[in-house]
């Protein structure tokens, strides 16, 4: 998605140069909202997304199950937040609680509402400035969609919609995710990455390249923004092996290329983002010649780690050189979509050892980066949550009592009994996680370096230290963040120009003759 890059007002930028370098503020809500404000009257795009499971998000009907209108009603919390941008987990019929084998992909799942509830989510949305994108699950459908049920019948027209085996198949090959990729059914065995009720569309078929960009389409008609692409990578990429070998990575690409340009209609450009789950940059960056942006997975996990180990690890030199190859890749064009965890990982605090600083700076390495910055719902609380995948995906908390207004209660808040983990609790606390989220989302909407910005690494001798450079057209910044437990000195480098410390996620940090004394999981934004 294209993004216009705003300038910040005249008053702030005053405000910024009369800051003074030996001061950290934390701005009140009211400052903080007025500087981000433009002479439009408009907000600037914080480039915060915000996933959301609906079945665990807020209930209006009193059946315990999140629905649509569930999330119209939360719309000002999320603006609140600094929240962007939505994107749903799949919210189409499914015989599954978690929706991603889906039977009708043009329609509502009945549990959630109506297709009316979601044409109203969407206008609400978007009167408030937030953009909604879907997941869209289309490497695979479920096996009672009525596509495949016609499929099991050899003669049936949409037999060749699915893939089926031939005399010479080896029937015990296992797939690119590590189980079972051939499946029995009615008359033959058909292919499935995932799992049995998961067959794969063949996408060498025409016909279901079409059916595809119609559903595309539909959706476009309906208001959405944009797409997130489960399983992006497995179109063609299916056998154990197949992600590095290019036959399958170009059938990819090529693809989705198709796609992109089939439902960019009447104007309007569908935001792609595509979950391809590599370990390395290399494996993402060519995907950006079809998409906006690929999930960074490697980047997520050594933000976590340097979070957790206190050091900074491979970041100074490995993001520079990402940058360059998604730029090689997809010329100008913003092409990262950054985030921490997700609906199919261990929440953050579980993965940190149940350490609110540590938590805090995770959020804080986060988004003081550029790209499009995703968060999952429940982790502005620090909500907790391992595997096994109902366990991370456990109702929102709202209030402090488990049997709050809106609760859902599908699956039981198991990991996330503490009433102190709610929205009831921590907000308007000065010292909170979600009030923290708020300022960083905030930090973003004054100052477009933090979301648009090229990055480049600063040298820190002391491996606790993390520093970089953020400039646009409008705004440059020095970014250092103290990865330890420890209070750290931080010696400017002579290369770079301070005017003004900005901000702080500790008040208590300080910038006195071009040495900057961070307190311990400080981050620190300077001018």
């Amino acid at each position: 998605m294209s993004r216009s890059i705003r300038a910040l007002s005249l008053a702030l930028g005053a405000a910024l140069l009369a800051c003074s370098a030996a001061s950290a503020t934390v701005p009140s809500a009211h400052a903080t909202a007025a500087a981000a404000t433009h002479h439009t009257g408009k907000v600037a795009p914080s480039g915060v997304y915000y996933e959301i499971f609906v079945r665990s998000w807020y209930d209006t009907n009193g059946d315990g199950i999140g629905d649509l209108n569930g999330v119209t009603a939360k719309l000002d919390y999320l603006k609140s937040l600094g929240i962007n941008a939505i994107w749903l987990m799949p919210i189409n019929p499914s015989p599954s609680y978690h929706g991603y084998d889906i039977t009708n992909y043009e329609a509502i799942n009945p549990q959630y509402g109506s297709m009316a509830d979601f044409e109203h989510l969407v206008a609400a949305a978007h009167q408030r400035g937030i953009k909604i994108i879907m997941d869209l699950v289309v490497n695979h459908t479920s096996s009672d969609h009525p596509w495949f049920k016609q499929a099991q019948n050899p003669a049936s027209p949409y037999r060749h919609w699915y893939t089926w085996a031939g005399p010479k198949t080896h029937l015990k090959a296992i797939s690119a995710t590590g189980g079972p990729l051939w499946h029995k059914g009615k008359d033959g065995h058909y292919l499935g990455v995932f799992t049995a009720e998961m067959p794969d569309l063949n996408y060498d078929n025409p016909a279901v390249r079409k059916a595809i960009i119609g559903v595309g389409k539909f959706w476009m008609k309906k208001g959405v923004d944009g797409f997130r692409l489960d399983a992006a990578r497995h179109i063609y990429d299916d056998h154990a092996g197949d992600q590095d070998k290019p036959g399958p990575l170009a059938k990819n690409v090529a693809w989705w290329k198709q796609f992109a340009h089939g439902i960019d209609t009447h104007g309007r450009h569908a935001y792609l983002v595509g979950e391809v789950s590599g370990e390395r940059y290399q494996q993402l960056a060519p995907y950006l010649a079809s998409l906006d942006a690929v999930f960074n997975f490697p980047l997520a996990e050594r933000l976590i780690k340097a979070a957790d180990s206190g050091t900074r690890g491979d970041l100074a030199s490995w993001l520079p050189a990402q940058a360059a190859a998604y730029r090689r890749a997809a010329g100008a064009r913003r092409a990262d979509a950054i985030f921490l965890s997700n609906h199919d990982q261990n929440r953050v605090m579980d993965q940190l050892g149940d350490n609110m600083a540590k938590m805090r700076l995770a959020a804080s390495l986060l988004l003081t980066l550029p790209g499009d910055a995703y968060v999952y719902y429940g982790e502005e609380l620090g909500m907790h949550g391992s595997k096994p995948d109902p366990s991370i995906r456990e109702p929102m908390r709202w209030d402090r009592s488990l049997n709050g207004h809106g609760q859902t209660h599908w699956e039981k808040a198991a990991s996330n009994t503490s009433p102190d983990i709610s929205v009831q609790a921590e907000k308007g606390r000065s010292d909170s996680l979600l009030t923290l989220y708020q300022q960083l989302a905030t930090w973003r909407q004054q100052i477009s370096a933090l979301r648009d910005g090229a990055l480049a690494s600063v040298p820190a001798a002391d491996a606790h230290l993390w520093a970089y450079t953020l400039g646009d057209a409008h705004s440059h910044v020095l970014v250092v963040h103290n990865l330890s437990g420890q209070p750290r000195s931080y010696p400017l480098p002579p290369s770079v120009k301070v005017h003004a410390l900005l901000h702080s996620t500790d008040p208590a940090a300080l910038l006195a003759a071009r040495t900057l004394q961070l307190p311990p999981y400080t981050t620190v934004i300077l001018e």
